[in-house]
């Protein structure tokens, strides 16, 4: 995470007077149409921005900010979180906050002291953030358990409410606890995504699978992030577990396929896509789910167990083959899946395994 501390300068450093920093931020945001400026922030200021006026641009820093922030000091959340398939928080509690998609003058409009965005910030809304004198914090995409409960701590620290910050970080260390197999063994585990995609090494599911007592099947078939994994090689050669994660009716063709339940001593089960795309207390439902299929897989149980064994997978595997043309031309013809919240569509695919990613 990094802070961008912003404030406008004048006289070697001096604090502006209200009225004369008002009348430069208008005259240089006039055409924006903007009727209200910030004060602009001391240079000689700490690097911590102000406890009030929070707006959150990310819909991984949303669901912090719920947990280590009070109501009060919340001007926005992401429209993310109000989107039932973008959303990595409870969607009642975000829709008790104004929706903001990330435009400088919704932004301006609630008065903030301090944005959360993503690395991806574009450099516009940076540089107009910075001429209003509003602090900038930027999250990067938390690659594992570590990264996320930094994330966690700091956003917790500039709320102004560490020991919250802590108290989040206790949960989510007992719910990996809890998520721990009694068993050491490593279950061969594919996650397997919206359109066939596979997350890769450096994602924060990755690391989740390893502390919940699976092995990241894509990685020993040579796959990584974002790579394609067809039909044909599920069939081929399966994992012990399928974790099918796809949203679109198209996309789920594909990962619920009939012909999987052909595969003899292979459990399938959804994980909820929601699970891949933020840390923070996301990573308690996660593990909790994960632990779930594990716990299933332990004692022999699920789909996928009974089947008509090598003859039905080979017959699977000529159909696999002879539909391949149909979800070639329903992949090109599709519309795009959604962008993860918080990521563009191209870094979705390099991140959380992600979209989303603001």
């Amino acid at each position: 995470m990094r802070i961008v501390r912003v404030a406008e300068r004048r006289g070697g450093g001096s604090r502006q007077a209200p009225a004369t920093a008002c009348s430069l931020l208008l005259a240089a945001i006039g055409t924006l149409g903007l009727g209200g400026c910030a004060p602009s922030a001391s240079p000689s200021a700490p690097p911590t921005p102000p406890r009030a006026g929070i707006v959150s641009l990310n819909p991984c820093s949303d669901a912090i900010l719920v947990e280590v922030a009070d109501p009060a000091q919340i001007r926005g959340l992401s429209a993310y979180s109000s989107d039932p398939a973008a959303s990595s928080m409870d969607l009642a509690l975000a829709r008790r906050y104004p929706a903001v998609s990330g435009t400088v003058e919704e932004i301006v409009a609630l008065r903030p002291a301090l944005v959360v965005s993503s690395t991806f910030t574009p450099p516009a809304t940076r540089a107009a953030l910075a001429r209003l004198g509003i602090a900038l914090v930027e999250l990067p995409i938390a690659h594992d358990v570590p990264e996320s409960l930094a994330q966690v701590r700091r956003l917790a620290a500039v709320a102004g409410h560490p020991a919250r910050g802590e108290a989040l970080v206790g949960r989510i260390n007992a719910a990996l606890a809890a998520a721990r197999p009694a068993d050491r063994r490593a279950v061969p585990a594919l996650v397997w995504q919206g359109g066939g995609i596979v997350p890769g090494e450096g994602a924060l599911i990755v690391d989740l699978l390893r502390r919940t007592g699976f092995a990241h099947a894509p990685a020993a078939r040579g796959l990584g992030q974002a790579d394609y994994l067809p039909l044909e090689r599920v069939l081929a050669d399966p994992p012990a577990v399928i974790l099918a994660a796809g949203g679109r009716q198209g996309e789920d063709r594909l990962l619920a396929h009939p012909v999987l339940a052909g595969l003899r001593g292979t459990h399938r089960a959804r994980l909820d896509p929601s699970l891949l795309w933020c840390g923070g207390p996301t990573i308690i439902r996660a593990a909790a789910r994960l632990a779930q299929v594990r716990r299933a897989v332990a004692g022999g149980a699920g789909p996928g167990e009974a089947g008509p064994g090598e003859e039905g997978v080979a017959r699977g595997l000529r159909q696999a083959q002879a539909e391949r043309t149909f979800v070639t031309e329903h992949d090109i013809l599709a519309e795009p899946s959604p962008t993860p919240p918080g990521l563009s569509r191209s870094q979705a695919t390099r991140g959380a395994g992600p979209k989303r990613t603001p």
